[in-house]
């Protein structure tokens, strides 16, 4: 993954931001045989936002071990060699490369990791703003999204139906759902 600082233009608030996962989503949805959504959520997560004279940089990571949809059997498969093959791949990284907004819209470009295999990515969401909540701690909310394919990152299990539907659709939308902390 790059290590260089993002290049930006934004109206993000100055200051280096911690995820509170307590108040943050990372969530996903994928049709399962073609005709139904579904849902899940990792569970343990974290990572910073970074903004500065230099423009802004964020990373985070995910444990995939922690996904949830709601069906033990289905997460254990989750994690299994056939899809996230936890026990060689633990994590899901992130790093942006450029952040940018224009008012309230932000576009988020970098690099996501998963299943061993890095690829770009963009996310587009809405900086939701900031505010200093009832504890005295300054708060910045952000609400991103993006679409990938699972095959992009070698995870291909799959079986096709008599209607020509699969099992699992090789798309999946990704929903970030943040609010960060500043660091003191």
């Amino acid at each position: 993954m790059s290590a260089e600082p993002a290049t930006v233009t934004t109206a993000l608030p100055t200051g280096t931001w911690t995820v509170d996962p307590v108040h943050s989503n990372v969530e996903f949805s994928v049709k399962h045989v073609g005709i139904a959504t579904v849902k899940g959520r990792f569970n343990q997560f974290e990572g910073t936002l970074e903004v500065g004279s230099d423009g802004p940089v964020g990373h985070g990571s995910v444990e995939v071990q922690s996904i949830d949809t709601g069906e033990s059997q289905r997460d254990d498969h989750l994690r299994s060699p056939d899809f996230f093959d936890v026990a060689n791949f633990p994590k899901i990284e992130f790093r942006s490369t450029k952040i940018a907004a224009d008012g309230e819209d932000l576009t988020v470009e970098g690099e996501i990791t998963i299943h061993g295999v890095t690829r770009p990515i963009t996310l587009e969401g809405e900086l939701e703003g900031s505010e200093t909540d009832h504890q005295g701690q300054r708060r910045v909310g952000l609400s991103l999204s993006a679409q990938i394919k699972r095959s992009d990152f070698d995870m291909r299990f799959n079986a096709a139906l008599g209607s020509g539907n699969l099992v699992v659709s090789d798309k999946v939308k990704i929903q970030v759902d943040v609010s960060a902390v500043e660091a003191s």
